[in-house]
């Protein structure tokens, strides 16, 4: 179970059954925590899969509210909407802070997973619900990574949309991991990897954190914001503190929202398997993966994005047969898909009517 709170609608599904990892690791009972949106219809053929980030739940309707409703991208009318919490995250899926097989939670025992593990875990979800096709897989980030390992994983998947993500982790995607890695190590109630539950490495976290959204945000976005402002405002539990700058209020508070909500171990993992992503790896190479990938594919970038450069979604995009390359234009940067919903939901709802039209075509022309 969850050492966090999961939202009343939240639900929980026990596989009962050992899942191979790729390492070889088998891991035991999987439970997949998940939420639904909509209703599957008799063909059980109009699925759409929502992809969570690093830090995120499978409350898909509160952190993309913006994309769901009646005529939007995410329309629970038309599709039956399905998130569910990744494989190793803190929010009710086998992870960290779930009990072992002796009945201690796994904590830094937890073996490393990788994105096509966390996809693979989803899928025997989607095979328990009785999806027969799906028609969209879509994620941000995080989930923009596991978007992709989707559409060669499972031939029921229809159509992809990637968003501020790419098709391999570069070395600067690695880089700002290690630093976040190496700061809650560095904390001293880490030692060895163990750490108290009662007692978590609060400061490692925090700095993982602070770290984590300098590259969420832009200059230009912070200099909007704070300037060189001294400390104005509260930031939650913190106090006023007038001559620090009102930025670093800000990130210090980011530090302790997560330690509030989030596990060590579990954000270590999480890294851990973004790091592992590649489209080629055991697949041939990267173009002989892409090439593989003929579903149409929505890849949306964000100029601004300082993590996963447009360089990123620009390399996918031409070695994708079938891609559409989107900009998201943001002042906030990587985070702006989350901040600047409202501005993707149009991108993601063209695509989608880009899709209805060629299906329409087909069942005119199976019709009697």
């Amino acid at each position: 179970m969850s050492a966090f709170a999961l939202s009343p609608d939240t639900r929980r599904l026990q596989l009962g059954r050992d899942i191979p990892l790729e390492s070889g690791v088998v891991l035991p009972a999987l439970a997949v925590a998940f939420r639904t949106w909509g209703q599957l219809n008799a063909a059980a053929d109009n699925a759409v899969v929502v992809c969570h980030a690093l830090t995120g739940t499978a409350d898909a309707d509160a952190w993309w509210g913006p994309l769901f409703g009646a005529g939007r991208a995410l329309d629970p009318e038309r599709d039956f909407i399905v998130c569910a919490n990744v494989l190793g995250g803190c929010y009710g899926t086998t992870g960290p802070t779930s009990e072992a097989p002796d009945g201690r939670a796994y904590g830094p025992r937890f073996p490393r997973i990788t994105v096509r593990d966390q996809v693979l875990a989803q899928r025997h979800l989607l095979d328990a619900l009785g999806v027969r096709g799906i028609r969209l897989v879509i994620g941000g980030s995080m989930g923009g990574l596991q978007a992709l390992e989707w559409a060669l994983l499972d031939p029921r998947v229809q159509a992809v949309a990637s968003i501020a993500a790419s098709g391999r982790h570069s070395s600067w995607c690695i880089a700002w991991g290690e630093a976040q890695r190496q700061s809650i190590a560095a904390d001293p109630k880490f030692a060895g990897g163990h750490y108290d539950a009662a007692d978590p490495p609060r400061a490692g976290l925090a700095a993982a954190r602070a770290i984590a959204m300098l590259t969420y945000r832009t200059a230009a976005s912070l200099a909007a914001r704070y300037g060189r402002a001294p400390g104005a405002e509260a930031f939650g539990a913190r106090a006023k503190r007038p001559h620090e700058p009102a930025v670093a209020g800000w990130l210090s508070h980011h530090g302790e929202l997560l330690n509030e909500r989030f596990d060590a171990n579990t954000y270590l993992r999480l890294v851990q398997a973004m790091d592992s992503h590649d489209l080629g790896r055991g697949r041939g190479g990267f173009e002989a993966a892409c090439a593989r990938l003929v579903l149409p594919t929505l890849v949306v970038s964000i100029p601004d994005d300082a993590l996963y450069v447009p360089a990123d979604q620009q390399e996918l995009a031409a070695a994708l047969p079938d891609a559409r390359l989107a900009r998201l234009k943001s002042a906030h940067g990587h985070d702006g898909f989350l901040l600047d919903a409202a501005a993707l939901e149009p991108i993601v709802r063209d695509f989608r009517q880009s899709l209805e039209a060629p299906r329409a075509r087909r069942a005119a022309g199976s019709a009697p």
